[in-house]
């Protein structure tokens, strides 16, 4: 799943997604106050846009220069507080406690020796802010040729890197109550949900 993947799967159609923000962030971080909020993987921007018009002044990183390309040209009036950024953060980590939300929508982290991509997302957290990061329930699920949902973090691996200067506010399974996205690979039912704060 490198840049090339994902520009391909973009070019493949008009619009890969139906530019809605993911229904998880929104309910979450409505009741947030709004500062530097870090979207890995942002896709077309939808999320990012979101926050934005919400009061948040926005990092949204993805490895894809089309669908960075597509989410500026959709931001509007909100352009001012997004800073969009082809990056990828398996590789790339993020400043250090810079962020009051670090927001990972459905992000294919993949499991690295010695977890360095994954510390340095949480390293993003600033003491008081918030990590959500959300992923759909693949139990049950096979794997198929290229993705193995084994090869990547869940929500419940990464809550197990969790010291006690975090408190974990949400960890659980929900019903969606919006259809999959167009440009999901798998019809799936419910998400699983992350959220932490960081105390210090």
């Amino acid at each position: 799943m490198d840049a090339q993947y994902w520009d391909e799967r973009y070019r493949s159609r008009d619009r890969l997604y139906d530019g809605e923000p993911n229904e998880v962030l929104v309910a979450e971080a409505a009741g947030l106050q709004p500062g530097q909020a870090l979207d890995v993987g942002c896709g077309e921007g939808a999320d990012a846009i979101w926050l934005a018009r919400h009061g948040w002044q926005v990092t949204a990183v993805d490895i894809s220069r089309t669908a960075l390309e597509r989410a500026a040209a959709a931001a509007g009036d909100v352009a001012g507080r997004i800073a969009w950024a082809r990056a990828d953060l398996t590789a790339t980590p993020p400043p250090v406690a810079a962020f009051d939300l670090v927001s990972v929508q459905f992000f294919p982290l993949p499991r690295r020796p010695g977890h360095t991509a994954l510390r340095a997302l949480l390293s993003a957290v600033a003491p008081g802010g918030t990590l959500l990061f959300v992923s759909h329930d693949l139990s049950g699920l096979p794997a198929r040729p290229g993705f193995d949902p084994a090869d990547y973090y869940a929500p419940a691996d990464i809550a197990g890197f969790l010291d006690d200067a975090w408190t974990v506010q949400a960890d659980e399974t929900r019903p969606r109550t919006s259809p999959t996205p167009a440009g999901a690979h798998h019809s799936h039912t419910h998400d699983i949900v992350l959220k932490a704060q960081r105390l210090r």
